[in-house]
């Protein structure tokens, strides 16, 4: 009968261990990684050991740092691109924007689109709707008693008259309210259907022979959509943003929204300098907002 060999021999004489693993099944167990995540712990433990990387991470700090300082170089010259200087106007809207309540009745700002003479008329108008009537009969007539119902009558009406007051007041309105209130502000002050009753035109371009002009469209109603009203409603929007991301400096939604406003408004300046050739509604803009050069012009990093 011929000797039995095992198929698969033994090694545990050779190696005096019994977990012995072939080196491709140590790869199957513990498979080595091809790509690390950059912000991952490996990668920063890779980083602290590995020389090379380390002198590139410095090289980007480096890199960095000295571009905020050029940065902060150029606005210290320009100025700030997010910031306006103290005017007469942005000192109103930020005054509309805080929503403080005004010493006076006369000076508080109205809300809902209410007027300060229609309000008058309304309220004259309820007080008379609703005096009580004289008794016809004046033989039988009590003047105390008619005295007395003129004297509550007018009561009412005052407590009627300082609740609507405080309910039109826009101290008790939210924010939405407030834009509202601003962005009327700004078609008012810089709409072209009163600016082009008081600016001088913009410097005409070279005339050209035999050319026919075609008429413009006489405007209708006010002016809503021209370049100085977008901006002024832009530079409103981001002086509401600003004051809100002083307190909330981890809004990141509300940062990116604020950095599309600046860059929007850098676009609507930048396109008016071009079509008014730096004329008089150009600087009448620019002085209406305390506008610096950091607005629209060269590269804008918040």
């Amino acid at each position: 009968m011929p000797p039995r060999f095992l198929s698969c021999p033994s090694l545990k004489a050779f190696s005096g261990s019994s977990n012995v693993q072939s080196p491709l099944a140590a790869l199957l167990i513990n498979p080595s990684k091809t790509s690390v995540r950059a912000g991952s712990i490996e990668s920063r433990e890779r980083r602290k050991h590995d020389p090379y990387m380390m002198a590139q991470s410095r090289r980007r700090k480096a890199a960095n740092v000295s571009r905020q300082q050029a940065l902060a170089q150029e606005r210290v010259i320009q100025g700030d691109p997010l910031h306006t200087e103290q005017t007469e106007f942005v000192q109103e809207l930020k005054t509309t924007q805080s929503g403080a309540p005004s010493a006076s009745q006369s000076e508080a700002k109205l809300n809902y689109l209410v007027t300060r003479d229609g309000l008058q008329d309304a309220l004259e108008y309820s007080k008379n709707l609703t005096s009580p009537l004289a008794d016809p009969d004046r033989n039988t007539a009590d003047p105390q008693l008619e005295k007395e119902a003129a004297e509550r009558h007018l009561q009412e009406h005052r407590n009627a008259q300082e609740a609507i007051n405080r309910i039109v007041n826009i101290s008790n309105g939210n924010n939405q309210d407030r834009m509202r209130l601003l962005t009327q502000k700004c078609i008012e002050k810089l709409g072209r259907h009163n600016t082009d009753q008081v600016l001088p035109p913009k410097p005409t371009a070279a005339q050209v022979p035999n050319a026919v002009r075609p008429e413009k469209t006489p405007r209708v109603g006010r002016d809503t959509g021209s370049p100085e009203v977008q901006v002024a409603v832009l530079t409103a929007k981001i002086m509401n943003l600003s004051r809100h991301m002083q307190t909330a400096k981890n809004d990141k939604h509300n940062k990116r929204n604020l950095r599309l406003l600046v860059h929007k408004r850098q676009k609507q300046l930048q396109y008016l300098r071009a079509k008014e050739r730096g004329g008089p509604r150009w600087q009448n803009l620019v002085e209406t907002l305390g506008l610096s050069d950091a607005s629209w012009k060269g590269e804008i990093s918040m």
